[in-house]
């Protein structure tokens, strides 16, 4: 394929060329959307352990004596819910009703604090940030120095836990430690993912991330470790009804129509909270549902959700046929009237009107 000139690498292109990845452009950045086979790389991850370069990702750093403040005031769940070592999943409500991205929050320390951010979000993200910033905070944008590897799966944290010293098991999920992994210093391991499947992410300078690679495939040897790509990311994300910015979740929808009540918390005042208050009091008139295909297709993002009717009531964000499932499944917005679990509703694939039924997220259990 024809690489545009400005797309970015990640300090593991090399890894992934030599791996005979197949390379797309996606957020800016040349990156593996599979290496061989998508099905056997889900598979791997599902019962095994496979390792994701994600190193795209945005890291920025927000520290000083109103850092809590600003973070609070900028991100819909409750930062009060932290302490150190905890990390939370929230987003940053915009101030027309809708998303400006979804992130993850680290606690560091009281003052100092990482959040997580998408690749195709971060000079958004950035700017958005510093606008909002009338606090004493400082924000850093680190995401050029830190790379990302997600080893994901039942079989990570046995082949793991040889290369430190920190006990693993001893980090509950949602929660990080920052210590030595492999013989690098000041390593992120976090018990996070976007597999469903259990692991671990790993933040390293990106010095040291093609030499961590390695570490981490030779210890998945004898478990059968696979690199995966981002074709196994997304089938894998979506089995666990995870939203995707973009797809699911994007700067007219709210978190309240997405299903994210549950990182939405009126407990204090954030940008536009009353608008989103109103609208959970009220009820929305369309929502995130997750639904399964009862005659063969596919469903494909934008493919409309019709009635028996064949009247439009709805639009797909996200859908894919289910490795582990094998069966079609996907996501969308529908009326709130066809949100009810069992519902009946039609995806429109290429002018024929495919059954499917709403179901409740997530598809895997």
């Amino acid at each position: 394929m024809t690489m545009n000139s400005a797309v970015r690498i990640t300090p593991l292109n090399d890894k992934h060329l030599d791996l005979g990845a197949k390379m797309v452009e996606f957020a800016g950045f040349s990156m593996p959307i599979l290496y061989s086979n998508l099905k056997e790389e889900h598979h791997c991850v599902r019962q095994g352990v496979g390792m994701f370069d994600v190193s795209h990702m945005g890291e920025f750093f927000i520290e000083g004596p109103e850092a809590y403040d600003l973070l609070q005031w900028i991100t819909s769940n409750n930062v009060a819910a932290l302490s150190d070592g905890r990390v939370q999943y929230t987003c940053f409500p915009n101030k027309e009703g809708g998303i400006v991205d979804d992130a993850l929050l680290y606690r560091i320390s009281e003052e100092k604090y990482m959040l997580v951010v998408n690749a195709s979000n971060l000079e958004k993200d950035l700017n958005w940030i510093n606008k909002n910033n009338t606090f004493d905070a400082k924000v850093t944008d680190l995401s050029d120095e830190y790379a990302l590897l997600a080893v994901q799966g039942p079989k990570a944290t046995e082949i793991l836990q040889p290369l430190c010293d920190t006990i693993l098991l001893d980090i509950p999920y949602y929660h990080f430690e920052i210590g030595t992994f492999a013989g690098f210093d000041h390593v992120v391991i976090s018990n996070t993912g976007y597999t469903g499947s259990g692991g671990f992410e790993l933040y390293v300078k990106n010095q040291h991330a093609s030499a961590l690679w390695d570490k981490v495939m030779k210890a998945g040897e004898a478990e059968g470790i696979l690199a995966c790509g981002l074709g196994a990311r997304d089938t894998l994300r979506l089995e666990k009804g995870f939203c995707l910015y973009g797809n699911d979740i994007n700067d007219t929808s709210s978190p309240i129509e997405a299903g994210l009540g549950w990182i939405t918390k009126f407990d204090h005042p954030f940008i536009h909270s009353q608008y989103h208050a109103e609208l959970k009091a009220k009820k929305p008139s369309k929502r995130l549902v997750g639904f399964e295909l009862i005659d063969r297709g596919i469903p494909r993002q934008h493919y409309p959700i019709i009635d028996e009717k064949g009247a439009e009531i709805g639009i797909v964000t996200s859908g894919t046929m289910s490795p582990t499932l094998n069966k079609a499944i996907g996501m969308g917005y529908v009326q709130s009237a066809y949100s009810k679990i069992d519902s009946e509703i039609f995806i429109e694939i290429r002018g024929k009107a495919i059954k499917a039924r709403v179901c409740k997220l997530p598809f895997l259990k």
